[in-house]
C-alpha cells in the first residue's frame, strides 16, 4: 500500500518491555531478515523500543546500514543470555541487594539511598561491550535511519518521556503526562528504560531519575507517530486479547492468598500489556473515524489526523507456562530468592518470565517468535510494502 501522494511509507517498529521476555523479539526480527530481500536495506526508518524492547531497539538503530547482521548479532546474544550478564547472581550480591530491599522497606528507604532487589550492573557492563552507540548518529546522517525513540518514566515529573535521535526537522512534542526530547541515546538511557520497579535501580539523566519506560506510558504508540511514523509494526510479548476473542469464563477459586511474586507479576503484566491493548483499539476507532470523513473535508478544517496502518505480532503461547519448563536453569542463589517469594510456583509465573534471563528459555521464545512471524508471512510481506510500486521500482533500478 501506497501513500496518497505515491511515496513509500514511512514505517516504525515497535519494541515493547518485558525484561526476558524480550528474546521472542529477537526471533521476530530474524524472521523479518530473512523475510526482507537483502537490496531493501533496514526495513525500518523509524525504531522505537521501552524497557527490555528498548535495548532490542538500539541494537537494531545501531546497525541500520545491515539489517540482517542486526538481527542475526542480537539473536546471538539472547540465544546464549546468562541471569549473570543482567543482574549479580553471586551470593554477596544478592543478599546485599535483597537485605538493603527489605530493609528499606520498614525503615522508609534508608535515607533514600539507591535501593533494588537486583543489581543491573552486569546488564551496564554488556551495553558497553556490544553497541556502538556513536553509529546511530552515523545511520540517521547516512539517511538508512530515520529517528529512534526511547521511553523512560520519570519518578518526579510523573512524565513518560521519549528521548528521540533522529533527523533535522523532527519537532519535540508535549502532551498530558507524555513528552518528547531530542537528545543523543546513550547507555543511561537504556538502563533506566529498563529498570524493572524495584527489582532494578533507577537512574538519573540530567535532573531527573528514571525508571522503566512502561510506566506511566499511556500511549505506547505515540513515540513512533510523532516521531512521523505512517504505518506501525507492533512487537508484543504479551498474548493480545479482545472483547471479540477473549472467552467469558467463571473465577476459578483461589488456592490461597496470592504470594509476593503473583502480586509483582500482575502489576507487571498490568504495566506492559495493558496500555499497549487500550492505545491499539484507540487507533484503530481513529482509523474508522476517518474513514467515513472525506479528504477534503479533513483538509479545509486543517485536520493533523491520519490514518495510520498498525500490524501487531505476539506470543502464541502463553510465556509463564513455558517459563516454569526452564526455572531450574537459574543459578541456585536466585532460585532460593525466587522461591521466597513464590515466583518458583504456578501463580508466580508470571515475574519468573520477566527475569528468567536463561539460554533455554530464550531460545524457546526465540523459536517461538521465528514461528510466529513466519506464520503470518504473507502478510508481513505486504505489509512491509515489498509488493508496492516503489519497491518494484527499487529492483528495477538495482538491477
Amino acid at each position: 500500500m501506497e501513500l496518497s501522494n505515491g511515496a513509500r511509507p514511512r514505517l516504525a517498529i515497535v519494541l515493547t518491555g518485558g525484561g526476558a521476555r524480550a528474546a521472542y523479539q529477537a526471533g521476530v526480527l530474524r524472521a523479518i531478515a530473512d523475510l526482507v530481500p537483502k537490496e531493501a536495506g533496514n526495513p525500518f526508518p523509524i525504531v522505537c523500543g521501552t524497557s527490555a524492547g528498548a535495548v532490542n531497539a538500539v541494537a537494531i538503530a545501531a546497525d541500520a546500514a545491515n539489517f540482517r547482521r542486526a538481527a542475526l548479532r542480537l539473536q546471538a546474544v539472547w540465544k546464549n543470555f546468562h541471569a549473570e550478564q543482567v543482574y549479580r547472581t553471586d551470593l554477596t550480591g544478592v543478599l546485599s541487594n535483597s537485605g538493603k530491599w527489605l530493609l528499606a522497606a520498614v525503615t522508609g528507604g534508608l535515607r533514600r539511598q539507591a535501593v533494588s532487589l537486583l543489581d543491573s550492573t552486569p546488564l551496564r557492563e554488556l551495553l558497553a561491550a556490544r553497541v556502538d552507540f556513536g553509529s546511530i548518529g552515523r545511520c540517521i546522517e547516512q539517511g538508512r535511519l530515520y529517528a529512534l525513540g526511547i521511553t523512560c518514566s520519570g519518578y518526579s515529573s510523573g512524565q513518560s518521556v521519549c528521548f528521540f535521535q533522529g533527523a533535522q526537522g523532527i519537532e519535540p512534542w508535549r502532551r498530558a503526562r507524555r513528552i518528547g526530547i531530542a537528545m543523543p541515546v546513550g547507555i543511561e538511557h537504556l538502563l533506566a528504560s529498563s529498570a524493572l520497579p524495584f527489582i532494578f535501580p533507577a537512574v538519573r539523566i540530567n535532573r531527573e531519575y528514571f525508571g522503566d519506560g512502561s510506566m506511566r506510558q499511556i500511549a505506547p504508540l505515540s513515540p513512533a507517530l510523532h516521531l512521523g511514523a505512517d504505518r506501525v509494526l507492533v512487537v508484543s510479548v504479551g498474548r493480545q486479547h479482545s472483547p471479540e476473542r477473549t472467552p467469558a469464563r467463571a473465577r476459578e477459586k483461589s488456592p490461597g492468598y496470592p504470594t509476593l511474586a503473583q502480586i509483582a507479576g500482575h502489576a507487571l503484566d498490568s504495566i506492559f500489556l495493558d496500555s499497549l491493548e487500550v492505545d491499539l483499539e484507540r487507533l484503530q476507532r481513529i482509523n474508522r473515524t476517518l474513514s467515513m470523513i472525506p479528504a477534503e473535508v479533513l483538509k479545509r478544517n486543517g485536520s493533523r489526523l491520519r490514518h495510520v496502518d498498525f500490524m501487531v505480532i505476539s506470543p502464541s503461547e502463553e510465556l509463564d507456562k513455558i517459563a516454569l519448563r526452564h526455572a531450574d536453569s537459574l543459578p541456585r542463589t536466585i532460585r532460593a530468592l525466587f522461591r521466597s517469594v513464590g515466583a518458583m510456583q504456578r501463580g508466580g509465573a508470571t515475574l519468573l518470565s520477566y527475569l528468567l534471563f536463561e539460554r533455554a528459555f530464550c531460545r524457546e521464545l526465540i523459536a517461538l517468535g521465528y514461528k510466529d512471524a513466519m506464520a503470518r508471512q504473507d502478510n508481513l510481506r505486504g505489509f512491509l510494502g515489498y509488493a508496492t510500486q516503489w519497491y518494484c521500482e527499487l529492483r528495477n533500478n538495482a538491477a
